[in-house]
């Protein structure tokens, strides 16, 4: 009898240890901006003047800014030439801890890209497959190298040949607004 009330008492005590347990809430997650992944991208954050890296003519100007409480970031690019408009915007897909892009032109272009941690230079490159109307796709990667003086400079290549070579479509230097 006294072995039923020991095992009764441990079942009593092992069932109200797991009921304390599953009560107890789970650690909170850290805030995005207290969060060291979050931060990979503050040298681009800021007001900008674009401009083409060798012709030193203006290309457009660029707002880049942290929303959600650091969560995310969003990039506002307007055309010099025709006031053209395009955006993106930048977050951490939780599951992964991975950076991803999103970008989104008037024009109704659209590219999708991730942060290539195989990438060594300083800074940061995002790069995504963009599929074509017809069925095929190339490739397009986005460098964004911090330099001296806090400028910021922006290399855009296509390879249409699965990443065996690669052309620049767009180089350009960041300076920020005074």
């Amino acid at each position: 009898m006294r072995m039923y009330q020991a095992l009764g008492t441990i079942v009593v005590v092992c069932l109200i240890a797991i009921s304390a347990l599953a009560q107890t809430p789970s650690a909170a997650p850290v805030p995005c901006d207290q969060n060291p992944t979050y931060h990979k991208l503050d040298f681009w954050i800021g007001e900008w003047d674009v401009f083409d890296f060798k012709s030193g003519q203006k290309d457009g100007g660029n707002r880049i800014e942290k929303v959600l409480k650091g969560c995310a970031i969003v990039e506002n690019w307007t055309e010099a030439m025709d006031g053209s408009e395009g955006k993106s915007l930048f977050y951490v897909q939780r599951a992964t801890g991975q950076w991803k892009q999103v970008w989104v032109e008037e024009s109704g272009g659209m590219k999708e890209k991730s942060l290539q941690d195989s990438y060594t230079g300083e800074g940061v490159r995002f790069q995504g497959e963009i599929l074509h109307k017809n069925g095929g796709s190339h490739l397009d990667r986005t460098t964004l190298v911090p330099l001296n003086g806090g400028r910021v400079r922006q290399t855009i290549e296509v390879s249409r040949d699965a990443g065996k070579t690669w052309e620049v479509v767009y180089d350009a230097e960041y300076r920020r607004r005074k």
